[in-house]
């Protein structure tokens, strides 16, 4: 069997051996890999001609840490662990380096704290991202870190979960010496010669002290992730293996360190966010679709609308580095788009994220213009105006002899048929796609990529890659009302109202949903959004309404009113003093709504909350997982997650209802539909109860 490293012993009189690490892509320390590395310090310790060590990442450069593949599953016994290796090194008598030349992360951080040395190109980052999957680090990284770095690094570092650039690091202690790009190996094997030579041994990690300042950091951390970590156990155990460091020697905040972690690595927290990291890679693929199938180059993009979704579009698309022009005919709305988009930047400046160049360099990247004929040298041109039908085939119509040969042509329709409006674009159907942004589109990370009846392969895999080159989470979906996220979100939206007629309040729907997890709740979203906005889709689609089906008009009373929400300061909520209190006056439309169509007013359970919200989540996502709407059902869940602020600890509804039990949620909803007309049971939720089945088990059969 071929070794996950090779070693270096030409370094000459340096007498340091370089020894790489070789299990591509991302050297992750899967089974195997820390045996041989081990095997190798052992056999180099033992060799008096060598003096030292140096540990690096082959490949890219990248030190991935653990295999998330292995986490919550048994290792095999006869195999060393990650935390043998950190050990052994750690105790090693010849001193270890290792040298950071790219992304430096979790367990492989933590090799590189364990030993004596850690050097570093300016490439190089560092970061423990365990938090993000529901654990904390799990060999030595909260032990570590705070004796190399300070107990506040630490806990910004583990509690964020975010790399920082070795530069950055260098500053607190992490990293011992810079060296260049161009000579890293060279360079770093001189540094630990010299140190070695001269008797500079810098103590090992373990015997160090922990640096703090202000020992009240902990409790402030634990009131700060109460709030941004709300419901999670993963962050307040990375916050109390911080502090163990600063308590008990190392032995003991090591022992302690690895009981939270394998108590939170067998969470349904922790399942749940490995759930969502494999889901995001698999959204990436199509079936029928391989590699053969290359991306159109994307140099050059255009907006079609100044308004704040298409300066939205644009940020983001500058933000990537990618020119992109802005088309709006409308001069007062093209003042307002310019200034939108500096005002973004700027923020973006006195917020720390960007420095000042880079936010004039990225103002710069977006230009303005009010012809349609400026979209002629476009690769990408993105139709962002108002949801009409007629508008967008107009558009459309004269997109097909103005787009040069080969453009993508994108409409970013929330709720219209793609296929309708590719029509339009006579002879260039092929070229359709829609591209679904989120609003507000320079923050929101959702972009559904929706596949036409004539969408050219190539032209989906090109909406794919870019929209993970402009940072979003892209997923595939084909062509319904709404698509995957605002269809389903209807059925949870219209739920909300409904309980309302029956007896709950909107304090109560919001508190008990936001409680469950969700960002917010339904009423404080639609009242964020914009009443009017609603309101208008479901008067421009009242025709297609099932007239047999329950509908309430709470939502539309209220916008006859002329209250749209935060920006008319009332909707569901009064909005004073920047505070939300309850609308008293929207009881007065429940109450007539509900007598009118014959509904008793009662009392609302909290769990009968949960379970009417949610499960129409569940019931209708089936529905397009079964029509082909959605490719997956993990697609639907990050669908979920990145556009609708569905818990990711929860793993998205239908990795839920997963964890609920599907046989407990169909029995919910038969006994709904048993006392509702509006609740009909998914035939493919029915079908997987009925086979013992789940929706993992879907998408393991049925999706490549």
């Amino acid at each position: 069997m071929e070794s996950f490293v090779s070693v270096d012993r030409s370094t000459g009189g340096a007498q340091i051996t370089v020894v790489t690490i070789n299990n591509p892509p991302v050297n992750a320390m899967s089974i195997g890999v820390p045996k041989d590395i081990i095997d190798a310090v052992n056999t180099l310790s033992a060799d008096n001609a060598v003096a030292g060590i140096l540990l690096l990442a082959g490949g890219n450069g990248i030190l991935g840490g653990a295999d998330i593949k292995t986490q919550g599953k048994a290792w095999p016994q006869d195999q060393p662990k990650v935390t043998d290796l950190i050990r052994i090194i750690d105790e090693n008598e010849k001193p270890v380096g290792y040298l950071i030349q790219n992304a430096t992360l979790g367990a492989g951080l933590e090799i590189a704290m364990s030993c004596r040395f850690r050097i570093a190109t300016p490439a190089g980052k560092v970061g423990q991202p365990e938090v993000k999957i529901g654990i904390p680090p799990g060999a030595g990284g909260t032990q570590f870190l705070p004796r190399l770095a300070g107990a506040k690094t630490a806990l910004d570092m583990i509690l964020s979960g975010n790399p920082v650039p070795a530069e950055q690091a260098a500053k607190t202690g992490l990293i011992d010496r810079m060296v260049s790009k161009e000579n890293a190996i060279e360079e770093a094997v001189a540094f630990m010669a010299a140190e070695i030579e001269a008797g500079r041994l810098p103590p090992r990690t373990s015997e160090r002290d922990v640096q703090i300042d202000d020992p009240g950091i902990f409790q402030a951390a634990r009131e700060q992730a109460a709030k941004k970590f709300r419901g999670r156990v993963s962050p307040l155990a990375c916050i109390d293996c911080v502090e163990i460091a600063t308590k008990t020697p190392i032995a003991e905040g090591l022992a302690y360190e690895r009981k939270r972690f394998l108590e939170c690595v067998v969470s349904d927290e922790a399942a749940s966010l490995r759930h969502v990291f494999f889901a995001e890679r698999q959204a990436k693929k199509v079936p029928g679709i391989g590699k053969d199938n290359a991306p159109r180059s994307i140099e050059t993009a255009a907006v079609l609308g100044g308004g704040t979704m298409g300066t939205g579009i644009a940020i983001s698309i500058a933000s990537a580095g990618i020119p992109v022009t802005v088309v709006e005919p409308n001069a007062q709305a093209l003042e307002r788009g310019t200034k939108r988009v500096a005002d973004t930047f700027s923020g973006q400046v006195k917020k720390g994220r960007i420095s000042q160049t880079e936010a004039e360099r990225r103002t710069n990247l977006v230009s303005f213009e009010t012809s349609l004929d400026a979209v002629s040298k476009a690769d990408i041109v993105i139709e962002a105006v108002f949801e009409d039908m007629d508008v967008k085939k107009s558009i459309f119509a004269e997109l097909a002899g103005k787009a040069k040969p080969g453009a993508v042509l994108a409409t970013n329709t929330s709720y219209l048929n793609v296929n309708e409006i590719a029509a339009a674009a006579a002879g260039r159907e092929s070229d359709v796609l829609g591209l679904h942004f989120f609003s507000p589109a320079n923050i929101m990370k959702l972009l559904e990529v929706v596949r036409g009846d004539r969408t050219a392969d190539d032209v989906l895999v090109t909406g794919l890659t870019f929209g993970a080159r402009i940072g979003k989470t892209a997923v595939v979906s084909g062509v319904c009302h709404g698509f995957i996220g605002n269809r389903v979100f209807a059925k949870y939206i219209s739920e909300a109202e409904f309980l309302l007629q029956e007896g709950a309040t909107t304090a109560q729907v919001d508190t008990v949903l936001k409680q469950f997890g969700m960002a917010m709740g339904p009423f404080a979203v639609r009242d964020l959004a914009g009443l009017d906005i609603g309101w208008a889709m479901r008067k421009s689609t009242a025709h297609l309404r099932n007239p047999d089906e329950r509908y309430s008009r709470v939502g539309d009373l209220i916008c006859e009113k002329g209250w749209f929400g935060q920006k008319t300061g009332k909707g569901f909520y009064v909005y004073e003093n920047g505070k939300p209190t309850p609308n008293p006056e929207v009881q007065a439309i429940v109450e007539a709504t509900a007598k009118q169509a014959g509904i008793e007013i009662g009392e609302v359970s909290d769990e009968t909350v949960i379970e009417r919200c949610l499960y129409a989540f569940v019931n209708e996502s089936a529905k397009v997982l079964e029509e082909g709407i959605a490719l997956r059902a993990s697609d639907v869940d990050l669908v979920f997650i990145n556009g609708y602020g569905f818990p990711a600890w929860r793993g998205g509804p239908l990795h839920w209802a997963d964890t609920v039990g599907l046989p407990k949620v169909l029995a919910a909803i038969v006994y709904f539909n048993e006392g509702h007309d509006f609740w009909t049971p998914a035939p493919l939720l029915q079908r997987l109860v009925k086979e013992g089945r789940t929706f993992a088990d879907w998408d393991r059969e049925n999706s490549a």
